[in-house]
């Protein structure tokens, strides 16, 4: 749908505050007594766009995540590599809908709260299974604890993408992938 497309790049820019509905009906051309058929509220149509995105963000980490032809720590390095261009393609202007929106209203609004950790956590699961391959196949301590370690990394990639942001650089991004992949994840580990 055209509103929910719309309101996802728009959210992901300026935030749920920040953007008003007849903005996002007017860049699509679509009359307001449509978007209260669709949608009963901002907050209404606010769930759906955080659904949305985290559809498009989970088929993308599997996408990822699923290439077998890279071992599981450049599979993860891939994903910093392809967000990290994306943050340089959008200008440093986009960044994750999940991490602004969290910013914004996890203090504000539990419904909102409560839908973006949901999301946050299915991001960790994927990462730790990633990170349980790379124990199998030696690039990651056997006794490594592969939640917290996924954990740990959601927490500092969007810490990462926020300031990246901020300094309208990929340094902070560059910064944060070094340190991970050098001190919590060592390629070619081998207990």
């Amino acid at each position: 749908m055209a509103l929910v497309r719309c309101g996802t790049e728009i959210l992901t820019e300026r935030g749920f505050h920040a953007t008003g509905i007849e903005e996002v009906l007017a860049r699509v051309k679509v009359p307001k007594g449509s978007f209260y058929h669709y949608f009963e509220s901002k907050q209404a149509f606010g769930q759906v766009v955080i659904d949305n995105y985290a559809e498009y963000f989970a088929k993308k980490l599997d996408q990822l995540f699923s290439n077998t032809s890279h071992s599981p720590v450049e599979r993860l390095k891939a994903f910093v590599a392809d967000a990290t261009r994306a943050m340089e393609r959008y200008e440093f202007q986009r960044g994750c809908l999940i991490g602004n929106m969290g910013q914004e209203l996890g203090g504000l609004n539990d419904a909102f709260r409560q839908k973006l950790e949901a999301v946050l956590q299915s991001w960790q699961v994927r990462v730790a299974a990633v990170l349980n391959e790379a124990k199998i196949v030696g690039e990651l301590a056997e006794d490594a604890d592969t939640k917290a370690i996924a954990e740990f990394f959601w927490i500092g990639w969007e810490g990462a993408i926020l300031r990246s942001k901020l300094t309208r650089s990929v340094v902070p991004l560059d910064r944060f992938a070094h340190m991970f992949f050098t001190h919590i994840v060592v390629p070619g580990y081998r207990k």
